[in-house]
């Protein structure tokens, strides 16, 4: 059985990486990347069988978890994502390159989709629990979006913040620890 998206059948790969969450799984459809898991299921069916997607995928990615590469260049296929949640991922997107960060509050702002919320705090939280729901994670720089205190919050418990630290420690935006296994 093949699952079908609103862009078309979702086939899923396995990128091994560096990451404290182990391997990535990403979902690709004939537009692009449309789903990125850091603590996926293992064996996700259905398998993509394309070459080239998974070449590229792997390639990309491995490149950027490596420092070699600050943009993974991959077309995103949008369909996960609709209304106002994609509206300020795509804020996120265009707007927040490598190694930088903004606060939950700030994206918030920036993507316009929040004029009319009065109550504090609440554009900033929405925004969090849009970030938890972030379809194409690592695509779109879920990372990079911080507390206005602090480091904030990543999907995945304990092990969803080692992530981010890594991630943003990998972008020069925390300095390494004694524990740092990613590039110099």
């Amino acid at each position: 059985m093949v699952e079908r998206y609103g862009s078309g059948p979702l086939s899923w790969l396995t990128v091994e990486t560096p990451l404290p969450s182990g391997p990535l799984h990403v979902a690709v459809t004939p537009q692009g990347v449309a789903a990125v898991g850091y603590l996926g299921r293992s064996g996700e069916i259905p398998r993509c069988a394309d070459e080239s997607k998974i070449a590229a995928v792997s390639g990309r990615v491995g490149e950027y978890l490596a420092g070699r590469r600050r943009e993974l260049g991959l077309p995103i296929d949008w369909s996960l994502s609709t209304g106002p949640h994609r509206a300020v991922l795509q804020t996120l997107f265009t707007e927040v390159p490598y190694g930088r960060t903004i606060t939950y509050g700030e994206l918030a702002a920036r993507s316009g989709v929040f004029g009319d919320v009065e109550e504090p705090g609440l554009a900033a939280r929405t925004v969090g629990q849009m970030m938890a729901a972030n379809p194409v994670a690592l695509l779109v720089p879920c990372h990079r979006v911080v507390a206005a205190d602090g480091i904030g919050g990543f999907g995945g418990g304990r092990v969803g913040i080692d992530v981010k630290r890594w991630l943003l420690t990998l972008e020069g935006v925390l300095e390494p620890t004694l524990d740092w296994n990613g590039p110099l």
